[in-house]
């Protein structure tokens, strides 16, 4: 069964692919943030990824099942046919990946809700535009390691200006540490993304009792 989207599930969002857990199966690691209390997983299997197509299929085939038994959202990044393929409850798309109006005709009969990367004010205009559009993603907050493309730092401030601009919720991304988790809560963003926070943390339950502290 889907997961219907509501802000709450931006509060401690959890986005890995293979690439981020060398050495070991993502489908262990998942089972470990669900077990820890994450409220969303993102699916992000790119960059030095080297899993065939047919093989990131069938991982998230896997992921997705062990999302829907905890009734956590599993949202695909940046591929609206795989996440039709595997029924995903959301997608994540970016300003450079595919047009966003298309991918909310393709899963506007879908019940898949999808967010939209925003690093600017323009960008967030535009957004403001759309319909159907469930959140915004938007950072990096503070300079991160995960995204070698990663748009320049906005800070606090910055993500503050976007989520009095936006219509709709923002989950804030990019260098969150448990230390800036109240800071980021107090400019109004309804939760954090995050990747190395978790996968590179010997302690990933107290991050995310951190995060649900905080939102």
């Amino acid at each position: 069964m889907s997961v219907t989207f509501e802000p709450g599930l931006l509060r401690a969002y959890f986005v890995a692919g293979s690439q981020d857990v060398p050495g070991k199966d993502l489908r262990v690691v998942l089972a470990e943030m669900l077990q820890a209390g994450i409220t969303a997983y993102q699916f992000r299997d790119k960059g030095t990824s080297t899993l065939t197509p047919a093989e990131r299929l069938a991982l998230g085939r896997d992921l997705r099942d062990q999302c829907r038994a905890a009734s956590v959202p599993f949202i695909v990044d940046d591929d609206v046919d795989m996440a039709l393929a595997l029924d995903a409850d959301g997608v994540h798309v970016g300003q450079s990946d595919e047009r966003i109006q298309q991918v909310l005709a393709a899963t506007k009969d879908r019940q898949m809700f999808v967010g939209l990367s925003c690093s600017t004010s323009a960008e967030v205009a535009a957004a403001n535009q759309l319909t159907g559009l469930a959140y915004i993603g938007s950072g990096p907050i503070y300079p991160t390691v995960s995204k070698d493309d990663a748009d320049p730092v906005i800070g606090t401030a910055g993500l503050q200006a976007l989520v009095a601009q936006a219509n709709v919720p923002i989950v804030a991304i990019g260098g969150v540490t448990q230390e800036s988790l109240p800071a980021i809560a107090q400019t109004g963003a309804a939760g954090v993304a995050v990747i190395t926070l978790l996968t590179r943390n010997p302690q990933p339950e107290r991050a995310v009792q951190g995060m649900l502290a905080a939102f």
